[in-house]
């Protein structure tokens, strides 16, 4: 379902609420949630109006779907952005599960992650991305290592390592497979350019790596968007 605005301040508070909405169904069928939130600039706005939201935050995990392998007072990490802008207020309450640990490597790490996610609430109530111009979302870029692996929404791989040339540092990433098991998947993103790319990835499943995103079957995605 698409859902288009004038701005991207109300595309923003219009995805936050259908987070929030997301959540608290989930929480009304079971103790616990979980909630995956991407990092960049474009869900800033969205996560800092979830924040604000009353929900009932110490009953909610909060994943990554993908990281820099850098530490978390590193301008880079996407764990400091989802902490300074949703782990606030009552936010601050919920339990966020980082991706990078200093104590294993990249690999080590998404062994334990792989383990760690299958003993959360699953399936995730809700799960926040973006999209680039290259038409990756989460850390599934077109020359990522991996990739098949990475879109197969039947793999048994939750998360995997990934080097792009497009990063600097290696990453983690959930899969297709991870990503897809949601209640819903939130779209979020701005701009014509990239408004173009999602246009051409609904075409064929191997457009862009967003193509299997848009095209399972599995989790409905909603397309937050505007100019």
């Amino acid at each position: 379902m698409e859902h288009l605005f004038e701005t991207r301040e109300e595309a923003s508070i219009a995805a936050a609420s259908h987070i929030k909405g997301a959540l608290t169904r989930r929480l009304a069928q079971q103790p616990e949630a979980s909630l995956v939130v991407s990092g960049g600039t474009s869900p800033v706005h969205c996560l800092t109006e979830l924040a604000a939201s009353d929900i009932d935050w110490e009953r909610v995990h909060v994943l990554l779907s993908d990281e820099r392998w850098v530490a978390p007072d590193d301008d880079e990490s996407n764990e400091k952005l989802i902490r300074e802008t949703l782990l606030q207020g009552r936010a601050a309450e919920a339990r966020l599960h980082p991706m990078y640990s200093d104590a294993f490597s990249a690999d080590e790490r998404c062994e334990l992650l792989e383990e760690s996610i299958r003993t959360l609430p699953f399936p995730f109530a809700c799960s926040l991305v973006g999209m680039g111009e290259d038409g990756h979302f989460a850390s599934l870029f077109p020359d990522a290592d991996h990739l098949d692996q990475g879109l197969d929404v039947d793999s048994l791989h939750l998360c995997l390592p990934v080097k792009t040339a497009t990063s600097s540092h290696p990453r983690l990433t959930l899969t297709l497979a991870a990503l897809s098991r949601s209640d819903v998947v939130v779209l979020l993103f701005f701009g014509d350019a990239k408004r173009d790319v999602y246009e051409r990835a609904k075409t064929g499943p191997d457009v862009y790596p967003v193509s299997g995103l848009l095209l399972q079957k599995r989790a409905p995605v909603h397309l937050f968007w505007a100019p």
